[in-house]
């Protein structure tokens, strides 16, 4: 899984950080949201709910740090996905179970 989220982030169909995903649901561009499981309670509590209000789907369960080298980048709490196709994918592969590289 995180290795697709990796090729959206370098195909620019995704982006990083709290404050950017927040960004993108709020113009409706945000397909699907991975968040960490060890992000601060404050960003949490910002995120999750405009998250929820918006409909847009949340994978939990992965650790910043996780997130953050499937970027390429610092570890981060959040990480968006602005592609349909794209998403559709992670989330199959979350369904199976098996978040592996992918």
């Amino acid at each position: 899984m995180l290795g697709l989220v990796g090729l959206g982030i370098r195909a620019r169909t995704g982006t990083v950080g709290a404050e950017q995903v927040r960004a993108a649901a709020q113009k409706g561009t945000l397909v699907l949201a991975l968040v960490a499981s060890d992000a601060s309670r404050n960003t949490l509590d910002k995120l999750v709910p405009l998250l929820r209000a918006r409909r847009v789907p949340i994978v939990e369960g992965l650790a910043a740090q996780a997130l953050g080298a499937a970027a390429g980048r610092a570890p981060t709490a959040a990480i968006g996905i602005l592609d349909r196709s794209l998403a559709r994918g992670i989330l199959e592969v979350v369904d199976s179970g098996d978040s592996g590289p992918a």
